[in-house]
């Protein structure tokens, strides 16, 4: 009787087996065929974006991205083909879907960050960027973070889920810029005297921009200096040269004329009763 039972089953599970061999043959061909496929899709769209001269940023994560939700279908259709219930299948890896969102919410987060600044490119790589508390040059736009090079050579790693979100201000992304200067003269010295000089050393400056014109003029009468307000407008790479030349030059044509920079002084008096 057990013989008979073994031999049973035997006949059980080869039948299954005779059975499943086509679907699972099939299957493994779908699956070698398939993916065979969507590399040849991958490298004929990585082709079109390379003659469409799109972002360099941009190509590898649409790649990726195309890559992924390729053989996801096709993960999909080999299980179905080999008999699995889908609904059932699909319940599953939703549920596993979300607990995994759930327990990577703030990757997940730098990831969608990361997909909004690839897609709507706020910045590009070499942009001078002030973002989340830091200033920097745009190194490498990443899925999940973007890495900045400070302006003393440091790496400054921001993921992209607040830096999509918040505030920044991009200072690469017009061709030219407004430098604001402010120098102070004394309530002895010549106005006139020490506007000429200002308006000598812009107008002489090759770096400075005759349209826009620069502006000089008196902005305010402190305690102990009259404050004149300089701007001048210069081609964004040329900013910090314009800079810290006037603060250099100025101070030095101020002391040939004559002219002082006041400084803030308390005078102390002592009385004795």
């Amino acid at each position: 009787m057990d013989m008979d039972v073994i031999f049973s089953k035997s006949d059980q599970y080869w039948s299954m087996a005779m059975a499943y061999a086509p679907k699972l043959l099939l299957a493994i061909v779908t699956l070698i065929i398939g993916l065979w496929i969507i590399k040849g899709i991958t490298k004929g769209v990585k082709r079109l974006m390379d003659k469409k001269e799109m972002d360099d940023t941009l190509k590898p994560f649409i790649i990726s991205m195309l890559s992924i939700l390729l053989k996801i279908m096709l993960f999909i259709s080999v299980i179905g083909m080999i008999g699995v219930q889908m609904t059932s299948f699909i319940a599953i890896l939703g549920a596993a879907g979300l607990a995994v969102g759930m327990a990577l919410s703030g990757t997940l987060q730098n990831f969608a960050g990361g997909v909004m600044i690839l897609i709507f490119k706020p910045f590009k790589v070499g942009d001078l960027l002030e973002a989340q508390g830091y200033l920097g040059v745009v190194k490498e736009i990443q899925l999940f973070n973007t890495i900045l090079l400070s302006l003393d050579n440091k790496t400054i790693i921001i993921p992209n889920g607040g830096l999509s979100t918040g505030s920044m201000i991009n200072y690469s992304t017009q061709p030219i810029r407004r430098v604001d200067m402010s120098f102070g003269i004394g309530y002895s010295d010549d106005i006139d005297k020490a506007k000429g000089i200002l308006k000598g050393l812009l107008s002489n400056h090759p770096k400075v921009l005759k349209d826009p014109a620069h502006f000089i003029a008196v902005s305010e009468l402190a305690d102990s200096s009259v404050n004149f307000t300089v701007r001048a407008w210069v081609n964004s790479a040329d900013y910090w040269d314009v800079f810290f030349f006037m603060q250099e030059t100025v101070k030095k044509e101020f002391d040939k004329n004559d002219i002082g920079i006041p400084f803030p002084q308390r005078d102390i008096h002592v009385y004795n009763h």
